[in-house]
């Protein structure tokens, strides 16, 4: 059995290798797409990757198992775009965007669901406090279906002056496991001091060697088909 990822109070037992990708912004689309590869590549790639990405265009992301007109319903934000992972909607505009994936030999892989969640918000608030910002994780669920993510606060959901400033949402296949996060940044913090910082923290306390990497051109075109298959037809985001 795959053994459990180590607390974030303890010291890193060896370095290992983590692949880090600077996107930029881009079409929706896209950014879902190049998830959804990036997942199925997990096995073949062998090691965590940690993508940073924003949007050329503001829209709203919704959750994979939740109905369109819902989503249509709960937010202005256009165009829609259903996400490979699960939850409910997400404006994206100012908010910072990020994704991990990690291969089904790894250790995030082999966490519950509740577990993956909480340790990568604990990620998150770590790093968030090297940056003088005191953010606490939420402490009960709230239960009912999934809604507007950031209208209502989850257990281990990241608060900050009484409201929730970050959420995520997760996948588990075959392939590995998919982490899609959100931070909706407080006024004064710069996002390029959050990501040192968490990236940071994940080499304090779990011995993570980042590797900038660039995608292989089999992969872009992987995501490039997703989107002419998927991502990119309103049929498919209206599907259900």
């Amino acid at each position: 059995m795959t053994a459990p990822a180590p607390p974030l109070n303890e010291p890193p037992a060896r370095v290992e290798t983590w692949l880090r990708l600077h996107t930029g912004p881009g079409e929706p689309a896209f950014n879902m797409a190049l998830d959804h590869a990036l997942l199925e590549a997990a096995p073949r790639l062998g090691r965590p990757v940690l993508r940073f990405y924003a949007w050329a265009v503001p829209a709203a992301s919704f959750g994979y198992t939740q109905r369109y007109a819902e989503a249509e319903r709960l937010t202005p934000w256009r165009p829609l775009v259903r996400r490979p992972t699960g939850g409910g909607v997400v404006p994206h505009a100012a908010d910072w965007t990020y994704t991990l994936v990690f291969p089904p030999a790894h250790p995030w892989y082999a966490l519950r669901a509740r577990e993956s969640y909480r340790q990568l918000h604990t990620w998150l608030q770590a790093a968030l406090a090297a940056l003088g910002l005191e953010a606490r994780l939420a402490p009960d669920p709230a239960g009912g279906a999934p809604t507007h993510c950031f209208q209502r606060a989850e257990q281990f959901d990241v608060l900050w002056a009484g409201a929730k400033i970050a959420g995520a949402a997760q996948r588990r296949t075959r392939d590995g496991l998919l982490i899609q996060g959100s931070v909706q940044p407080p006024p004064g913090l710069a996002r390029a001091a959050w990501e040192s910082a968490f990236c940071a923290h994940a080499t304090a306390q779990w011995g993570v060697r980042w590797e900038d990497w660039t995608p292989p051109a089999e992969l872009l075109a992987a995501a490039d088909r997703l989107v002419r298959t998927r991502y990119g037809l309103e049929a498919y985001h209206r599907r259900r």
